[in-house]
């Protein structure tokens, strides 16, 4: 028995050595792991290139595509920078977005954090179905919402403000939220969790001092998730908010600097590239905790 053992995993052994073979050759490795690399990179990357080169372009070499190549800046120049930061509203709609998202994040959290403790950890009648309820929620396009929650927005009477975006963008971003924490909340152990229950721990003394501090890379992962949305949000910025001051920076860039038939280029892209740098810095600070959360919910 133990030789026969012995010669399965020997023979597993061997096919993974044979398996990783293809890897040793460079020709291999070229055809295997390097071009599909590139090809990744290349596509993730044009874009911010094409922004990053259009932002520098003066406004003659934009469309003079016979004397000057589109791929490439001859006289690079700040003057479409200069305009976004100092001629427009943009610093405006850069701290209007800051705030949406991180009042949307934290409100967002707060809500998920609740509701995944109570459908994984408590285990009520119905929990299952009521987590399966609420990620189904999160199908539900956003276009068919702004409809309803345009009207009760009238109704509240807080149109055209910050407000509106705040307490709106949350309809979207829990239901996700919640369901990834309901995935990493369900990877820790229980016996921690019955154990401060045999020392006379509360529920909510469980859950700020030994459920979080463990579920802090869900935490992040779940933050950035709905930071990012929130960020990135158009719809609903677009329908709830009408003066300029309010605007964020998605909608701004786009309803400010396009006037009829005529684009702005240079300060579109400026716009575009400089009101992407906060989310890209965002994810190469916390990229490991957002993989590994992510992880973690899926297999769960």
């Amino acid at each position: 028995m133990s030789e026969q053992i012995d010669s399965t995993h020997h023979s597993a052994v061997h096919d993974d050595i044979v398996g990783m073979e293809q890897f040793n050759t460079l020709p291999r490795r070229i055809v295997v792991v390097y071009l599909p690399l590139a090809v990744f990179v290349f596509v993730l990357l044009f874009p911010f290139y094409w922004m990053a080169i259009t932002a520098l372009k003066p406004n003659h070499q934009l469309t003079d595509y016979s004397n000057y190549s589109p791929f490439w800046v001859v006289e690079p120049t700040l003057r479409h920078v200069k305009y976004l930061l100092f001629e427009t509203s943009y610093p405006g709609w850069l701290w209007n977005t800051m705030l949406v998202a991180f009042a949307a994040t934290f409100i967002s959290l707060a809500a998920s954090v609740f509701a995944a403790y109570a459908i994984e950890r408590v285990r009520f009648t119905g929990a299952r179905v009521t987590g399966l309820l609420i990620f189904l929620a999160y199908l539900v396009p956003p276009s068919i919402l702004f409809i309803p929650l345009a009207f009760i927005v009238f109704k509240v009477g807080i149109f055209d403000s910050r407000l509106a975006l705040i307490l709106t963008y949350p309809t979207f971003l829990i239901p996700f939220c919640t369901w990834l924490l309901m995935g990493y909340f369900r990877s820790i152990p229980f016996e921690l969790e019955e154990s401060a229950l045999v020392d006379g721990a509360t529920r909510w003394q469980i859950l700020t001092k030994v459920i979080l501090p463990l579920a802090v890379p869900g935490l992040i992962s779940a933050g950035i998730f709905a930071f990012t949305l929130s960020w990135n949000e158009f719809i609903y910025a677009l329908t709830f908010i009408s003066s300029s001051e309010n605007k964020t920076v998605p909608v701004g860039v786009l309803t400010e600097l396009v006037r009829g038939d005529i684009y702005e280029w240079g300060a579109l892209m400026s716009g575009a590239l400089l009101g992407s740098l906060p989310v890209v810095i965002l994810y190469s600070f916390f990229v490991d905790y957002y993989v590994s959360s992510m992880t973690g919910a899926v297999k769960e």
